[in-house]
């Protein structure tokens, strides 16, 4: 199949990089997309690509976006390029997604697809159920911190039985516990939490080989947004869904992790091409946000991280103010210099709404 032209409506306003991305014949591919490199628009001309140049119908096309917010975007700027609806593919949040699934499918292990989500008023109320039942003292046991560990211990696709087994300590001794009591709390009310419906997907394409073949039949093209984010639950769903196809677009950037506080795995992103050694790896190196001071100071920072994957951005913008360092002795100095700075600047015509304070 011949690659439509450069001026073509799905390449229009690409860079080589983005294009090289947009037009990838199929197989795994990395695209490493540094801040403000047109990320989002590289996702969304791929899917519409795929649709409108390759045949790929909707329905067979799964994007996992983290917020309703990017599925929602990336779903109109596709509907917009393609001048049709998308209706039929799968995009959403990687929790949406595998809510779908187990109300398709979840009958096949013994799930009531009625189910509901308990969200996190629902999660607290219920840990602080079960740390009654068990006369466990809240301000002992933080309810927050135990539902966080069982949080942790489900993005690890740990069960209760198997946390228990395998972790031993004070605290882990009474996480074990609730975690316990709660996953029999969330059976008795018929609900799943935010968690568990990656761990029950997963566990359900593991366990079921119909259910696995049906989906991985199903989906010809599995695309990932902020990659650097999945947690080892969402990696698992995606390389089961992977599997029979192996066409399989991740975007992300290992520089813009900062979600390991809650499970994020940032060395999933750079063992990409261990896990699919024929990956194509592409990198998105202009950017269209900021000046080259600002790239630059920002690079001399990250380029201190001996893990990262190499690259190096920089952009066509021009001008820009260099950026100024200024030490302090205390934070009653700090706070009293960047507040004579603003009404400075507010002195000479400037606005409030110019400044941003970032702590």
């Amino acid at each position: 199949m011949s690659e439509p032209a450069t001026d073509h409506v799905l390449l229009r306003g690409l860079n080589d990089a983005q294009r090289r991305a947009v037009l990838h014949p199929g197989g795994p591919l990395l695209v490493f997309a540094g801040a403000g490199s047109g990320k989002t628009r590289v996702l969304t001309h791929r899917i519409a690509y795929l649709m409108a140049e390759r045949g790929v119908p909707a329905h067979r096309i799964f994007a996992a976006t983290f917020t309703n917010k990017a599925a929602n975007e990336m779903r109109e700027r596709t509907e917009k390029l393609i001048g049709r609806s998308c209706r039929g593919m799968w995009i959403g949040t990687f929790h949406a997604c595998c809510a779908r699934m187990l109300r398709e499918s979840g009958s096949s292990v013994g799930l009531n697809p009625r189910f509901v989500v308990f969200d996190d008023a629902d999660q607290m109320a219920a840990i602080r159920a079960c740390l009654r039942a068990l006369q466990i003292s809240e301000e002992r046991f933080a309810p927050r911190a135990v539902l966080s560990a069982i949080s942790r211990a489900k993005e690890r696709l740990i069960t209760a039985e198997q946390y228990a087994e395998n972790h031993h300590g004070y605290f882990e001794d009474v996480v074990s516990r609730v975690y316990a009591a709660y996953q029999e709390q969330l059976a008795s009310d018929g609900a799943l939490d935010f968690d568990y419906l990656l761990m029950r997907a997963v566990a359900m394409m593991k366990d079921n080989p119909e259910v696995r073949q049906f989906y991985q039949r199903r989906f010809d093209h599995i695309l990932v947004d902020e990659y650097q984010d999945i947690n080892y639950a969402q990696f698992a769903l995606v390389e089961l869904l992977a599997a029979g196809t192996r066409n399989v677009c991740v975007v992300g950037d290992d520089d813009q992790s900062i979600y390991a506080f809650r499970g994020a795995r940032v060395d999933l992103i750079l063992r990409f091409e261990r896990d699919y050694p024929d990956a194509t790896v592409v990198k998105l190196e202009q950017n269209y946000r900021s000046t080259q001071a600002i790239l630059d100071a920002a690079h001399r920072v990250v380029s201190h991280n001996r893990t990262r994957h190499p690259k190096r951005l920089w952009t066509q913008t021009k001008g820009g103010q260099p950026i100024e360092a200024r030490e302090v002795p205390n934070e009653q100095e700090e706070a009293v210099f960047v507040a004579n700075r603003i009404l400075t600047h507010v002195s000479s015509g400037g606005s409030f709404s110019d400044c941003a304070v970032l702590y």
